[in-house]
């Protein structure tokens, strides 16, 4: 059962996130106070820590850099009812996984969970798969390596360049951390990196999720958002999965893509952006070009730099078969 840490003084929303949380399955703990929270995380490892900007004591942004000395990896979303475009990018620009403004929709917070969530799982099995091949004989790590030698050749090469990259690979091979390889390799290493999940979020979110809305776009946008392409501003925007996207919406990235502006949901006016794009998918593109579920010109746009990663168990087969010969 997943951990999730909820620090926010409003009881309210205490109650709220308890109640969501805990009918999803998950153990919950409540504190008031960031102070009360890393006390919590000193004790008690948490999966995940839904965390207030604006707290009695140190604020929820001086927190998420005490929370990463704790646990490096632990995801942070952060939620507030004073949400600016500034407070957003800094949360992320200091390690939060994602952000949220008071009032929000619980099946946006429920996916974005999931999401977080299964990040976290999938970086262990990473970080066991490396343990078992640093500790492996020599003649075996050489042969378990191999299968990412390739990859990680291109990484090397990548990196420096501003080019955008497609990563191609099952799901569950750690396309996501090989975008995050290459962003913090790249000249952006400073700025944010941003992910997005386009196979997670239904049709109807995903556009205000990318864009951001303005207030009143729809019923419950009591104030404007940020889309993901804001956020990643002078950054990486990584868009996982993007053979689920539909071709309504490809098009829509196209035209970012051709003019790096952006237009927020409701809104009427343009906002620039520089944004590093890496895109990963776990589907054959170009079979999706050819039956048409897929644009050409995105494709064309986004297939500069690929990379290939192989399964997880490719590389433990190679693990194996070097002890048997050993």
């Amino acid at each position: 059962m997943f951990h999730v840490l909820v620090i926010d003084d409003d009881e309210q929303m205490q109650f709220f996130l308890n109640e969501a949380l805990r009918r999803q399955g998950y153990a919950v703990t409540l504190r008031k106070t960031a102070e009360e929270g890393l006390q919590v995380l000193k004790s008690d490892a948490a999966d995940l820590v839904l965390l207030d900007i604006r707290l009695p004591g140190m604020s929820g942004l001086d927190a998420v850099e005490e929370i990463l000395k704790i646990d490096p990896r632990v995801p942070i979303i952060m939620i507030t009812a004073h949400g600016t475009r500034d407070s957003a990018i800094d949360a992320i620009r200091r390690g939060a996984y994602d952000y949220f403004t008071k009032p929000f929709r619980l099946e946006e917070m429920e996916i974005v969970i999931r999401r977080a969530l299964d990040k976290r799982k999938l970086y262990f099995e990473i970080e066991r798969l490396r343990e078992e091949l640093a500790s492996a004989p020599a003649r075996v790590g050489e042969r378990g390596s191999r299968a990412m030698s390739e990859v990680m050749h291109l990484i090397e090469r990548a990196a420096p360049t501003d080019s955008t990259v497609l990563i191609l690979g099952e799901s569950g091979v750690g396309k996501e951390l090989v975008a995050e390889w290459i962003h913090e390799r790249s000249a952006r290493r400073h700025r944010p990196f941003v992910r997005l999940n386009c196979a997670a979020i239904p049709e109807t979110l995903l556009e205000s999720e990318l864009f951001g809305y303005e207030r009143g776009a729809f019923t419950g946008a009591q104030q404007r958002k940020p889309g993901k392409f804001e956020l990643a501003d002078g950054g990486t925007l990584l868009l996982d999965e993007i053979g689920d996207m539909t071709l309504a919406t490809q098009a829509k990235i196209l035209r970012v893509l051709q003019s790096r502006q952006v237009e927020r949901v409701g809104g009427t006016t343009t906002v620039r952006v520089d944004v590093r794009i890496i895109a990963s998918t776990n589907k054959d593109l170009l079979r999706s070009v050819r039956d048409g579920s897929f644009r050409d010109d995105l494709y064309f746009r986004l297939n500069v730099i690929t990379l290939n990663v192989p399964a997880l168990r490719e590389r433990r087969e190679e693990i194996r078969g070097s002890s048997i010969t050993s």
